[in-house]
């Protein structure tokens, strides 16, 4: 009998799988009854596909499968052990390696003959190197937002100049300094989330290509969208200050007179 994951094989109609040992060092074409099949899981953390194993007793693979010829066919060159949570691997560890000792009937003052790696340093190290990406692309979005509130307070400040008899038509009739700086703030905001809307359209098709043609997972939350729209404004009202602040106080009779 064995445990087979989702693509470790086809199976006869009485749930018969062949097991074909290709390196010839053992038995070929032995006969498994599979009695379950494991949940997908995906790439491991070093890029091993998990999804293609089978799980038989160890005595049973090294003596019909892998051809083990040995005193002690039961032993093992390595276990892999998984803790209930990260927070009891020390634990755990402490356990193995006490019964291990047990095991090997070993003396307090004798130095142990095997040895456990923790895997906690692989995962610190992934998460570094997790953050460190992070940063980096939050530093490539930071440039992003400053070469777009560039553009956008290069538009406003061109609006301000083509528009300039408009501003002083507008404060001779009456209109206040507050109403025209609001006025062209509100024309920048529009501007950068008319372009953030745009962004999160583009966003979402990358995100379904990338999920069509690299078989990859990929998600877009309703958080990061808000989080973009939210970006956009600030963008907006950060660099669409100063071209609306100059539109507002622009001299009314100077700003008619010209043409």
């Amino acid at each position: 009998m064995c445990l087979v994951s989702a693509f470790s094989g086809s199976l006869d109609r009485k749930g018969i799988m062949t097991y074909g040992h290709s390196s010839g060092s053992g038995p070929k074409n032995v006969p498994f009854t599979v009695v379950g099949v494991l949940t997908r899981k995906g790439q491991s953390s070093q890029g091993q596909d998990q999804d293609d194993v089978i799980l038989l007793p160890i005595s049973t693979a090294k003596r019909r499968v892998l051809g083990v010829k040995q005193a002690n066919a039961d032993a093992v060159d390595s276990i892999m052990m998984q803790a209930k949570s990260g927070a009891q691997i020390p634990a755990a560890q402490e356990e193995a390696d006490a019964l291990l000792r047990q095991r090997h009937h070993l003396q307090a003052d004798e130095v142990d003959d095997f040895s456990i790696r923790n895997l906690e340093e692989l995962f610190a190290a992934q998460e570094a190197s997790s953050k460190i990406m992070a940063i980096m692309l939050a530093a490539v979005a930071s440039v992003s937002l400053v070469v777009g509130g560039i553009g956008i307070m290069n538009i406003m400040l061109i609006s301000v100049r083509e528009r300039t008899r408009e501003i002083g038509l507008r404060q001779a009739l009456g209109a206040k300094t507050r109403d025209i700086l609001t006025q062209f703030l509100v024309e920048a905001v529009t501007l950068s989330i008319a372009g953030g809307f745009v962004g999160i359209v583009f966003g979402f098709g990358a995100s379904l290509l990338i999920s069509r043609l690299a078989g990859w997972a990929t998600s877009v939350g309703p958080g990061a969208v808000l989080l973009a729209v939210l970006f956009s404004a600030l963008v907006g009202i950060g660099f669409g200050y100063y071209p609306a602040r100059t539109a507002a106080y622009l001299d009314p009779i100077e700003a008619l007179r010209n043409e």
